[in-house]
């Protein structure tokens, strides 16, 4: 009986750490959808899909890199100012797929303008532009909707398991 009784315990042990693996994963997953929901932008005033993103030609929104325990530090600028671009859903699927529990995953927008377009920007760019621009905060809105993401992803994986 009691072998019975460890196997039990062992096998609900192993079915609940799996269980807090999919809810990581998929609260980040959906963390990083909202993060690229469009929003209204200049190019699109009273447009997108009710998110928070700006999205003009979709350079920024095609800069999102995630990584595993360490952010991406790198910088990227547009190297045309007419094409458009297009965010490689599938490449943050996988980083986010390959995380274990206790790894952090870092989302991160490598366009040169990102941290001016979440926060907003007042004064004279390096290029001597003038701004006066409010930020969107398509980043922290996102993340401000972690815990509500994660209690409808943990009763989502409940239900499954009856």
């Amino acid at each position: 009986m009691a072998q019975g009784w460890a196997a039990q315990i062992k096998s609900w042990s192993k079915a609940t750490e799996e269980d807090l693996g999919k809810i990581f994963r998929e609260s980040a997953q959906r963390v990083i959808e909202e993060m690229q929901r469009v929003g209204p932008s200049v190019a699109n005033p009273g447009g997108g899909e009710g998110g928070n993103l700006p999205v003009d030609l979709g350079f920024l929104r095609a800069s999102l890199t995630a990584k595993l325990n360490a952010p991406e530090t790198g910088i990227t600028v547009p190297p045309s100012d007419t094409q458009s671009y297009q965010y490689n859903e599938g490449a943050i699927s996988l980083i986010i797929l390959s995380a274990k529990l206790g790894d952090s995953i870092f989302a991160v927008y490598t366009a040169a303008y990102a941290r001016r377009l979440e926060y907003g920007f007042n004064g004279t760019d390096s290029l001597g532009r003038s701004y006066n621009q409010s930020g969107y905060g398509f980043v922290r809105l996102a993340a401000a909707q972690w815990p509500t993401i994660v209690k409808r992803v943990v009763a989502e994986v409940k239900a499954r398991r009856k």
